[in-house]
């Protein structure tokens, strides 16, 4: 597989925001199919790592949904939607900035802390199985409108999984991607039998 073909490929793939927000980036080097580092607020970049001879042995449609399911979950990543460990994080520096100017060490410890707390909390959410979950759905109606029906493209994305746990050698699957494929064979009609819908609560 010529890498830089599958790359121009896998852009017309790509939905716009992800063509402005993620890259795709070769290196053969990597034990993993594919794989994206966590992007943290303070990085404009979001590369995607991809193995190309590993990523070869995919097909086509296989290729596709894990790749809509990257760029989704790195998208899907929000460190500044405002909700309550945003507001925390953002009065945690704020009081940290006066209770310093005041010399207050006290304070500028307990305002450190609030925010250090609310910083993982936002980590830990946008790394549950939740965000895994939302990544998928997200990546099957991006491929709804590059032409593949939603029970194919949950199909694809389940069957991708599982080849890529084969692929890299792993024993089974862990428990985030039992989950999702207890979740695709749902959406994929192979199952009447979905996650709980009080999973997330």
């Amino acid at each position: 597989m010529e890498p830089s073909l599958e790359i121009r490929r896998l852009l017309d793939v790509m939905p716009a925001s992800g063509r402005m927000t993620t890259k795709i980036v070769s290196k053969p080097e990597q034990a993993k199919v594919i794989d994206a580092a966590f992007p943290l607020p303070w990085n404009q970049d979001r590369p995607i790592y991809i193995n190309f001879d590993l990523w070869s042995r995919l097909s086509k449609p296989q290729r596709d949904l894990l790749l809509l399911q990257k760029v989704s979950a790195l998208t899907g990543v929000r460190w500044f939607k405002p909700d309550i460990y945003q507001g925390v994080v953002l009065l945690g520096l704020l009081a940290g900035l006066v209770e310093s100017s005041q010399s207050d060490v006290v304070g500028v410890a307990v305002a450190a802390g609030l925010s250090a707390i609310a910083f993982w909390r936002i980590w830990r959410k946008n790394q549950s199985p939740e965000s895994e979950l939302n990544a998928d759905v997200a990546a099957i109606k991006i491929a709804q409108r590059r032409g593949y029906a939603e029970t194919e493209a949950a199909q694809n994305l389940l069957s991708a999984i599982e080849t890529v746990a084969k692929i890299e050698g792993h024993s089974g699957l862990n428990f985030t991607e039992l989950i999702r494929c207890q979740n695709l064979k749902a959406i994929a009609l192979l199952s009447p039998v979905g996650i709980p819908d009080n999973y997330n609560n």
